[in-house]
């Protein structure tokens, strides 16, 4: 089997498209997207995408969808960073299908060609917020892992790629699809079988800026200077969220 991992679209439906057609042409047997698929400014159409798509597509649960859940029941800090885009998210999406976001398996596992045994989570196996970066110590990734038989895990949250080897596993992240977080625009995923090849997609930049500043999100100006025409630089990225990691504890 081979497996195309498309992971934190962000409500990104511009940069779905050109992946899904970059991933039509790789031809893999599955694709898996690693959850945060609706926190950004077109949720429903991004999920129109991948919903037309059948059982091609297997989802996991990353953490924003946990957060559209709470924000639409009122359970939502709303002090919490994009508070406002998740409730906004949260009125988008009709009760069925915020449901639906909430029954998808925190991990699935498969067999990859050449890979063995691949875990698929949102951050790692046993959080879907859980930071490693990059840049994370060795003795980091090996608590996070701890007691996983797979020897590949796909992970992403983050938003910067990577692929670490570690005690003998290997934790790859696929980064983002959406919103990623590294040196050039481009949409960002993972190609998996027989080897892993970390993808990136150029789109059309300006046709997702003007799509996304009609929508009505919050702050559709700023989330597209920063994150489509800006992105943060993936050292920058890493760095950023390794000390919120430490700072966590």
């Amino acid at each position: 089997m081979r497996i195309a991992a498309l992971y934190d679209i962000h409500g990104n439906p511009v940069a779905l498209d050109a992946v899904l057609a970059e991933v039509a042409r790789e031809a893999p047997d599955l694709i898996v997207v690693g959850g945060d698929v609706v926190a950004g400014p077109m949720p429903v159409e991004t999920l129109d995408r991948l919903e037309a798509l059948g059982d091609r597509v297997q989802f996991i649960r990353g953490n924003t969808e946990r957060e559209v859940d709470a924000a639409h029941r009122g359970a939502l800090d709303p002090n919490r960073p994009w508070a406002k885009r998740m409730r906004w998210v949260a009125e988008q999406l009709s009760p069925e299908r915020r449901r639906g976001l909430m029954e998808w398996p925190l991990t699935r596992e498969y067999r990859v060609d050449g890979l063995g045994a691949v875990l698929f989570c949102h951050a790692t196996p046993r959080s879907d917020e859980e930071i490693l970066t990059r840049v994370s110590a060795d003795a980091r990734f090996e608590d996070a892992l701890r007691g996983i038989s797979a020897p590949v895990v796909i992970g992403g949250h983050t938003h910067v790629q990577y692929d670490r080897r570690v005690s003998g596993r290997r934790m790859v992240n696929a980064g983002s699809v959406g919103m990623p977080y590294e040196d050039s625009p481009g949409a960002r995923w993972a190609m998996l079988g027989p080897e892993v090849r970390l993808m990136r997609t150029p789109y059309d930049l300006e046709r997702a800026g003007e799509r996304i500043r009609s929508t009505g999100y919050p702050d559709a100006a700023e989330f597209v200077r920063e994150y489509l025409i800006e992105p943060f630089g993936a050292q920058r990225a890493s760095e950023f969220f390794e000390s919120l990691a430490l700072r966590a504890g």
